[in-house]
Order: C-alpha cells, then structure tokens, then sequence
C-alpha cells in the first residue's frame, strides 16, 4: 500500500466493498497496516477513526496509533487509554522506543523515569531498542548520569546503544565523557556510523581539542563515513570550533556541497566564531548564486560575525534583511547579536531599547550581554537595575556578581565591589574558576591563575619570567586596572604574571611540548583579560609563534603583534 502512491482512503473503501471486516483476527495484520498509511499520508483522524473501530486491538494496533501520533501528546493518552484497556492490552519494545521518541519532545520530561519503571516491571529495560530511546530521553532532558547508568547497566551493546550515549553526552557538553565511550565502543571492535562519528566530533570540538578531531578525521576517512553528509557537517564544524579554519574550508571545497544548508551553515559558523566578516558575506553571496535559500541559522552567523567585529550598523542592517527581505522570523538570539554589537559601541541605550521592544521577554543572555556592555563602557550607573534582572530570570549566575564588580571596580568604587562580593558570599555563589588548558599530544594540560601543581611547575615559572622581561622591553606595559583589589602596583603586576592563560603559553614554548613551528593553541572557559590580549601580542613576536586563543566568546588570533579580534571581544 505504501509504495503504490494510491490513496489509502481508496484501499479501505476497497476493502469495505469485498467485506474485509476489522472484527476479525485474520485481517487485523491489514489494518494495522493501514493505521500507518493513513498516518503517513497525513490522515491521522482518519487513522484514530479506523482505529476505533477495530473491537479488540492487539499490541501491533496499538503501536500502530502511537506511532502515528508521536510527534503530539496525543501519543501519551493513548498509551494510557491502552493500560486502561479490558483486554489489559501490554506494550512491547517498539511501543516503549516509540512512546520515548515522544516523550523526548514535550517540555516536562517526568514521565520518562515512570516508563523506565513500567519497562522494569515488563522484563524490557535491557532491550538495546529499549535502552537506547531511555537514554536519549535522559539526555534531552539533561540527566546525563541516568542516562549512563542505563548504558552501563545494559548486557548486551551495540552500534546504535553507544551511538545514542555518545551523542547524549555531547548534547550536555560531556566532551572527555563522550569520547571515553566512543573508545570503549573501537575497543570492542564495535562499527562506528556516521551517528557516532558525528557525534563525538561535536563533543571534542566544544573542547578545541584539534589533535582528537583530526584522529577522528583519519578514522572516518579509513571507514568511508567521510564521505556522509553529517559526518563531513561535523567536520567542518569541529575544524571550525578548534580554530583551523583553513582546514574546515578546505573539506567545504572538495565536499560537493550542492544544495545542503546545514554545509554551508557550519562552513559560515565557522568563519563567524573568528569574526572573519568578509568570508561570511562571501559564502553568502556564493550560496545565494547556487539558488540556496537561507535560514535562521545563515543568519545567525552572519549576525555572530558582525557582533564579533564590533559593527553594530551593520548587524542591524543584516537583522533588518532578514526580516524584510527574506521574510524570516529572528530568533531571540539574533536579536541578542544587535543589542551586543549596540552596547559594545556604546550605543547603550538604544541596546536597551532593542531589548524591552523585542517580540521576546528579555532571557538571561540579552541582560549578561547588556551587563557586559556597561563594563567595557564604564557605565556603572545602569549597571545594578541590569544585574537585578539578571539576578530574577538566573539567581546563581555568578557572572552577574563578577561583571558588576568589574563595573564597580572600574570606576573605583571599592565599597560597592565589597558590597557585590558579601552578597555573593551570603547568597551561597560560587564564582567560576578562570581555567586555560592547552593540548599537546591529546592531552589537555589544565591551569588556573597562580597555579603551581604542574610537573613542570619550575620550568614554566622561569619561562613566564623570561617572557615577561622580554616583551616589556618591546613596549609591553600592564593593564592593571584588570586587578580589581585595593593592593599596591608591585602586587598588581604579580598577580598578572601567574594569570593561566599566561602559564599555558609558557608551558607550550617550553622544550619539547609543542614543536618549532606549530601554532600555540589555548582554551579558555571564560573571557580574556585584556592583559593577557595585549601582553601575546608581544609573545607572539618575541617567541616567533602564532598563538590562537579560543575564549568563551571567540577566537582571537595573535600573529605579527597583531589580533585577528581587532581589539573587539
């Protein structure tokens, strides 16, 4: 029925006029069938009044109807109503993996664990087709621990089982979790499919980690899976995210890219990450040429990169195309864009206003972006009614705490920076430890500002030292205002040195870790001070290296003394 492309309406008037009757058992096989047709054909009333009218629906009916309608909650009352059926009617496998898909969907994921519980109760939870639709519904609602203990906890694993865990990790920004298992899954000589590659390419690329992507390349190119569309998405999204935009441009040219979006999307992404504008509008016009219709994710990156680059007139000029010449609906994201590159040019008010005209309640981000604004224009007077709403919408942001301070701190209000700090202390806020890390030989090597707990501890001590004298000599002068304690200047300078970002840079150029020649590259959890900025300006000259840093907003690039940033982040 599915494949003749007749209409199943015809095929069930047919069947009334030869008298096959739903009442009868040998017929049920056809109209289970033809559940799904109809469903597939778009006739799902059609398909609940078929259903209706068979009096004693077995398992298979009722998986029939369920899967028809499991993109609706309507999927959940009739699994219900089958509980609550006389004949007393149980679910099978494929009625659980289906009742999860839609449980995935809808915003309150409790019913998930009451299904887990059923499933115990029906000897199904160690169904790999089971398991693997729990796991992806612990995932999407965050609980990645359940979702591996529901893996671990599995006898028997396959493809499909570490492919689900491996993106679910990915999905809660798991990275090191989530390629543990993708090497538990080579090692027991599971195959990989283009669903695990995928995956653990998006969950090593939120790390940067550049030497793992490329393994993973290698891997994909040795079993084929190269050549898939998601595959090579995630490459050049991960190449892209690790800061090796060449490389990512360079899979977009050889893949035959054609009409897909999400190719140029991710290719577009990437450039936007470094706030390379011009690529962004190149790939667009060239996409534009092919007769690809962009979306709101073409946009978004378009609008990432001119936010990036500082170019509010241009962001709102690109928002204003989307809406009115492509007939798009911006997302609050975009609009998050333009009120970003409005306050970074300290058109603050008018980002202001953006944000209360908008046809979205203002999110946490909108305000961290206006705070943010207010800090790197010195605006200490709209800073507090900001943090406030913040505070409303996230009350244990600690980035509203430590950007207010800055505020305070900036224009050297020493009782107010007080006052913001005892009232993060007694709200119970933790502040988030400022980390860089730095991969050498797939291994990240991790440092905290002042920290002394690296083998090499000596060695990178003397070199920072080295450094510092070095590039002081070339011109380099601190910024101490990025102290935001009452000391004295010596200590100011000191507590500069041992920043994290510094130590890493070090421990790279060290004998040995990363070979003459190679870039330096860094990660960083949160924004980079802009001593730091400008102090690898002059490292970079001093120790001949590039040096790219990928920090919690972008990318900056440091080659020649120079940053690809322009001093805008």
């Amino acid at each position: 029925m599915a494949e003749s492309g007749i209409d199943p309406r015809c095929v069930h008037v047919e069947a009334i006029k030869k008298g096959i009757n739903p009442s009868s058992r040998e017929n049920r096989v056809f109209f289970n069938n033809l559940i799904t047709v109809y469903a597939n054909s778009n006739l799902h009333s059609s398909a609940l009044q078929l259903f209706h009218s068979i009096p004693r629906p077995n398992t298979v009916t009722w998986t029939s109807i369920i899967t028809a309608f499991s993109n609706s909650p309507i999927a959940v009352g009739l699994f219900i109503s089958m509980l609550r059926h006389p004949r007393r009617t149980l679910p099978n496998a494929r009625t659980f993996a289906t009742l999860l898909k839609t449980c995935a969907s809808l915003p309150n994921h409790s019913l998930g664990p009451q299904l887990h519980s059923l499933s115990f109760k029906l000897c199904l939870h160690h169904s790999p087709f089971v398991a693997s639709a729990f796991i992806s519904v612990y995932s999407k609602s965050g609980n990645w621990n359940a979702a591996c203990k529901v893996f671990d906890e599995m006898p028997d694993r396959d493809e499909v089982c570490f492919a689900a865990i491996i993106n679910g990790l990915a999905q809660n920004k798991r990275p090191i979790e989530s390629l543990h298992y993708f090497i538990k899954m080579k090692r027991q000589s599971i195959p990989s499919t283009f669903h695990s590659i995928s995956s653990v390419l998006c969950a090593i690329s939120r790390a940067a980690m550049l030497e793992l992507c490329m393994a993973i390349h290698a891997h994909a190119v040795i079993t084929g899976l190269d050549l898939d569309i998601y595959v090579a998405t995630a490459l050049i999204d991960g190449y892209g995210k690790c800061g090796l935009v060449e490389e990512a441009r360079k899979l977009f040219n050889e893949f035959e890219i054609g009409s897909n979006l999400a190719l140029w999307n991710a290719m577009m992404a990437a450039y936007a990450l470094q706030g390379s504008k011009e690529n962004v509008i190149e790939l667009f016009n060239s996409m534009e040429k092919r007769g690809v219709r962009p979306d709101e994710y073409t946009f978004l990156a378009i609008l990432t990169a001119f936010y990036n680059a500082g170019m509010a007139i241009e962001t709102e000029m690109w928002l204003n195309k989307m809406k009115l010449d492509y007939k798009l609906n911006p997302w609050i994201e975009h609009y998050t864009c333009l009120i970003g590159a409005m306050g970074r040019s300290g058109r603050l008010e008018e980002a202001k206003n953006v944000a209360s005209t908008m046809p979205y309640e203002p999110d946490a981000a909108v305000y961290r972006v206006l705070l943010s604004s207010c800090a790197n224009n010195g605006n200490a007077d709209s800073a507090w009614s900001l943090a406030e709403k913040l505070w409303e919408i996230e009350p244990n942001d600690d980035s509203a705490y430590v950007i207010l301070s800055n505020v305070y701190a900036g224009a050297s209000m020493w009782e107010e920076v007080k006052k913001v700090w005892k009232m993060m202390r007694e709200r119970g806020v933790r502040k988030e430890v400022a980390g860089s890390w730095i991969e050498v030989r797939g291994q990240n090597h991790v440092f905290f500002a002042g920290d002394k707990r690296h083998y090499r501890n000596e060695e990178i001590r003397v070199k920072v030292k080295e450094l510092m004298v070095d590039i002081e000599k070339l011109g380099y002068v601190a910024n101490l205002d990025e102290i935001l304690h009452e000391v004295e200047e010596k200590e100011k300078r000191e507590f500069l040195w041992w920043h994290g970002e510094k130590l890493a840079v070090a421990f790279g150029l060290l004998e040995g870790v990363v070979p003459r020649g190679k870039p330096l590259r860094i990660l960083k959890n949160l924004r980079m001070c802009r001593d730091c900025h400008e102090a690898f300006k002059y490292i970079g000259v001093v120790a001949q290296r590039e040096i790219i840093v990928r920090d919690v907003h972008r990318y900056h690039r440091f080659l020649n003394g120079r940053c690809s940033c322009g001093d805008s982040w």
